[in-house]
């Protein structure tokens, strides 16, 4: 099994202009990815819930779920109505296998996408860390191959989501602390395909 975990730390402004691109050109921007991932996690979510799991203001998270919108990855959720405005992911329709829209909808693309703005943060992280404050400068990265069971595999997963359980939803969060992306990727290693060149 390969275990690849990343930290990395979040470069970059919150916001950026110009028009929304395809899901497939999606400008790489760590906090959508991490909208995307706390939708995914709890069903729906407000830009003021966003704001205070992830540390970002709400109308940094009010402007990103609605960008996200726009490339169609995420709907305004059935809520009580005022300024509360719920978020979920886009949904298949049960009968036809379409989205919200009437359009044919990949089940793998959300992972697809999620794993690609991850990636494209990293490399954002790399090109731009000697922009970032001094103590901000370094990275923890590494990735090692374990021999796991199954079971064994869901038991780390467990784990490494317990270990970084306590820093999600940090109330009194130390003055220094700034949002920090960490990525876990548990998968098994296939071996190569003998027809394979």
């Amino acid at each position: 099994m390969a275990l690849q975990t990343t930290i990395l730390c979040k470069v970059g402004t919150e916001e950026e202009a110009g028009p929304p691109r395809s899901p497939a050109g999606l400008p790489d921007h760590p906090v959508r990815a991490a909208l995307l991932d706390l939708i995914a996690e709890l069903g729906t979510v407000t830009s003021t819930q966003a704001a205070a799991r992830l540390g970002h203001s709400t109308g940094v998270c009010s402007f990103h779920l609605r960008r996200l919108a726009q490339f169609g990855l995420v709907e305004e959720a059935p809520g009580p109505g005022g300024r509360a405005r719920p978020w979920r992911l886009r949904r298949a329709t049960e009968a036809a296998g379409t989205d919200v829209r009437g359009e044919a909808m990949d089940p793998d693309a959300f992972e697809a996408l999620a794993r690609g703005l991850e990636d494209e943060s990293y490399r954002r992280w790399l090109a731009h860390r000697a922009e970032a404050p001094a103590p901000w400068r370094r990275d923890e990265a590494f990735s090692t191959v374990l021999h796991l069971t199954p079971e064994e595999l869901a038991e780390v997963a467990e784990a490494i989501r317990e270990l970084l359980a306590p820093y999600q939803d940090r109330r009194g969060r130390p003055a220094a602390a700034a949002p920090v992306a960490a990525v876990t990727r548990l998968f098994p290693l296939l071996a190569p395909r003998p027809d394979a060149d």
